[in-house]
């Protein structure tokens, strides 16, 4: 109980400094280029992940496909 309690306590220590250092024009920018580079990572991700699922997908969907046919 005491570890959730710390844990919690961190968080919240942490949403407090993030609007403190976000009210700082420096701060401000510093969060903002943070945003942007884990907006483009997970973008990257994202992009990544369809790609994966395509490449994975298209076989069994031509596979599907002849069976339709022969139908």
């Amino acid at each position: 109980m005491k570890s959730l309690f710390w844990f919690l306590l961190g968080i919240a220590g942490g949403f407090v400094a993030a609007h403190l250092l976000d009210k700082d024009p420096r701060g401000h920018e510093l969060l903002a280029e943070v945003d942007a580079r884990i907006s483009a990572f997970t973008d990257r991700m994202a992009d990544a992940y369809h790609e994966q699922e395509a490449r994975i997908a298209a076989p069994g969907a031509a596979a599907q496909k002849e069976l339709d046919e022969d139908r």
